[in-house]
């Protein structure tokens, strides 16, 4: 960033004028009051109210009377204006009092303060054991040669039996008081960015959506054009990394095992004896549950969108056909108008329907058909020899148990080859299989066909003799 990037983000950025702001001591307390402290969202006014109140009382008995003169409901109302945009102000359909929500800017300031005041203990090691963690997850599941993916699992498995060996012989290593606090206190503050992005995505998805009207409103072009210009913005959020980060979230979430194994794993963290004194510990059992309106909310702007898009669209139309019949009932009106009395004179010409005339000479003559003659004796052959059981010993590849092998060998690794997926599910039918697969990989957008490194297939066939093939090596990848 340069200089006039920051004195553009100082003059117009919501966060940076919370900062200047005279009463951001009373904002900001507010705001960790009503929702960062007790994490919530979506609350009605008479709710903030009756929280801003609460504050205000207790800071006019200690700063007197006159320090914060103006009610609560004014407080609301100036911190979600177009000039403030600390607060979203919207309504919930099917009620009539107005709601509110912090806006990403301002829980970002929140987060930011919350910061300056320093803190006792400060995570460290658990920081550096997840960038490993991550790093050493990014280079392996992105390594494409199988002999090192292979070599890492090996010392993996290695690792693993010689740990499962020191437990075996009474060697357990617990982790110490200290260590546990550290990862608790990045679990702790994971969940906090984790929600705080939610905000950041839905604002996201509302900007999309009052661009969409804004558009739709100014629109000059054709129906179809500005169908597609709607569709490509879509398409553009859904498959920004955003977008496809947040979906694959949301698919994470909404896996009933995952959920059922992170809930455990939750509970059995409060149990653990060194984080007993420590706080937001009761909070740590419900870290899904805040999850998920979150996430419901994101996706619940994504609808509205749509169907905001689409109750557009439809005024659109019905303006456009109102406009028709207005044109239509004008016709109407004049021709009824000149039916008693005609202007002088042609004022309308038809064209007339012609007939197309073809004189006897033009038609040719009759020309009589060629006999052809055919030779239709037959002869009997001795096919007493022939097997004919191959016309009925036909056979159909079920592309749809291929995908399914695929997907059971994902669902363990981020990529697969072919020569992994045959050794799990062995060829059955031969080649007309392998082609198969090969149909599947040309037709999916997860599947590469590397030419410059080759695999060995092999299957059996019901004599028992085996047989081999060596193609090009494919690489199926697990959705994003």
């Amino acid at each position: 960033m340069d200089f006039y990037s920051i004195n553009s983000l100082r003059e117009n950025h919501a966060g940076w004028s919370l900062l200047r702001a005279q009463n951001a001591p009373l904002a900001l307390t507010f705001f960790m009051a009503a929702f960062t402290g007790p994490n919530q969202r979506n609350l009605g006014r008479q709710e903030l109210i009756d929280v801003l109140d609460d504050v205000l009382f207790g800071l006019r008995d200690s700063e007197g009377e006159d320090r914060f003169p103006r009610p609560a409901g004014e407080y609301l109302d100036d911190w979600a204006a177009d000039d403030r945009q600390w607060l979203r102000k919207y309504y919930v359909p099917g009620e009539d009092e107005p709601h509110y929500d912090l806006t990403a800017a301002a829980e970002d300031v929140v987060r930011w303060v919350e910061n300056l005041r320093g803190r006792d203990f400060v995570a460290t090691q658990s920081r550096l054991t997840s960038i490993f963690a991550v790093l050493k997850q990014l280079v392996q599941q992105s390594e494409t040669d199988p002999e090192v993916r292979l070599a890492e699992l090996q010392r993996q498995r290695d690792g693993i039996d010689a740990e499962m060996q020191r437990i075996r012989d009474g060697n357990i290593r617990v982790m110490t008081g200290p260590e546990a606090l550290d990862h608790f206190q990045q679990l702790t503050a994971l969940a906090k960015d984790l929600l705080s992005d939610f905000r950041e995505v839905e604002q996201n998805f509302r900007k999309l959506d009052r661009q969409v009207r804004e558009q739709i409103a100014t629109w000059d072009g054709t129906q179809g054009e500005l169908l597609e210009s709607i569709f490509d913005n879509q398409q553009d959020i859904s498959s920004s990394l955003q977008g496809r980060t947040f979906q694959g979230f949301w698919d994470y979430l909404m896996s009933p095992q995952l959920r059922t194994e992170l809930q455990d794993l939750l509970q059995r963290a409060t149990r653990i004896e060194a984080l007993a004194n420590a706080d937001s510990l009761n909070a740590l059992a419900n870290l899904h549950q805040d999850w998920l309106p979150a996430v419901e909310q994101t996706q619940a702007t994504v609808r509205q969108l749509s169907q905001q898009m689409r109750r557009l669209l439809d005024d659109k139309v019905f303006l456009e056909n109102k406009r028709i019949m207005q044109l239509i009932r004008r016709i109407e009106s004049g021709a009824l108008g000149t039916r008693e009395a005609p202007p002088s004179g042609a004022f309308m010409e038809v064209d007339a329907p012609s007939v197309d005339v073809v004189l006897p000479f033009e038609r040719p003559l009759y020309e009589p058909s060629r006999k052809v003659l055919v030779d239709d004796a037959v002869e009997t052959a001795d096919d007493a020899d022939v097997d004919a059981s191959a016309l009925f010993g036909q056979f159909f590849v079920d592309k749809e148990r291929l995908r399914a092998n695929i997907d059971a060998i994902l669902a363990e690794a981020e990529q697969t080859t072919l020569a992994e997926i045959t050794a799990a599910y062995p060829l059955s039918q031969g080649l007309a299989e392998v082609v198969a697969y090969y149909q599947l990989a040309t037709e999916s957008d997860w599947a590469t066909i590397n030419p410059e490194q080759s695999q060995q297939l092999s299957w059996q066939l019901p004599d028992g003799s085996i047989r081999e093939a060596t193609i090009e090596q494919i690489i199926f990848g697990r959705p994003a």
